[in-house]
């Protein structure tokens, strides 16, 4: 568990291998090994990945925000390089990709995590935060409507998640976004 004061070296790079590992087990759901083993696979001893993570809560909590982050930032990139429409297509698409290619660590997380809704919930806050900034700078440059929220966005990309770890969901969850982003343009009047 971090403190908040920077860590040395070597327990950078600990915890480096300790996330490295989870995010590779999670990618195969494989998460269910006893936390011993989990430190021998990481190639950390048990005390090292007690000391950073007591608990797999604690573990799947950590590779969320890191992931959270990185497609935030992902998010900020794609606004400040592409034309709006291509940002948030670029956007959602990644976002879809994403999920899909990490679906056991969106089931860690609502097997360990249920008592810890407000990280979630502030992973919500932050993707939504994402979401209307692109949107925004469509609505600014005249190809995205203004009347549609970023919530309502995130509440039909949390439909297509749902449904992508059913077999052929991949590409059905490429056209929904599709289809997501065909109503979110702006059509001549």
């Amino acid at each position: 568990m971090t403190t908040g004061k920077p860590l040395r070296a070597d327990a950078r790079r600990n915890r480096d291998a300790l996330l490295a590992k989870a995010r590779e087990l999670f990618a195969n759901g494989c998460f269910d090994l006893r936390f011993d083993d989990f430190a021998r696979l990481a190639g950390v001893g048990t005390g090292t990945l007690y000391r950073h993570f007591p608990t797999r809560a604690a573990l799947a909590e950590a590779v969320y925000r890191e992931e959270l982050t990185a497609m935030c930032a992902r998010a900020r990139e794609l606004q400040a390089t592409l034309p709006a429409v291509e940002a948030l297509a670029a956007f959602l698409r990644g976002f879809v990709d994403h999920l899909h290619s990490h679906q056991g660590l969106a089931r860690t997380l609502a097997t360990l995590m249920a008592a810890r809704s407000d990280t979630l919930a502030d992973g919500g806050r932050q993707l939504d935060r994402a979401i209307a900034d692109l949107l925004a700078k469509g609505v600014e440059e005249g190809t995205i409507r203004d009347d549609v929220s970023a919530g309502a966005v995130m509440m039909v990309l949390q439909g297509i998640c749902t449904g992508c770890d059913q077999l052929g969901s991949r590409d059905d969850a490429d056209g929904a976004v599709t289809l997501m982003l065909d109503g979110l343009r702006r059509r001549a009047s």
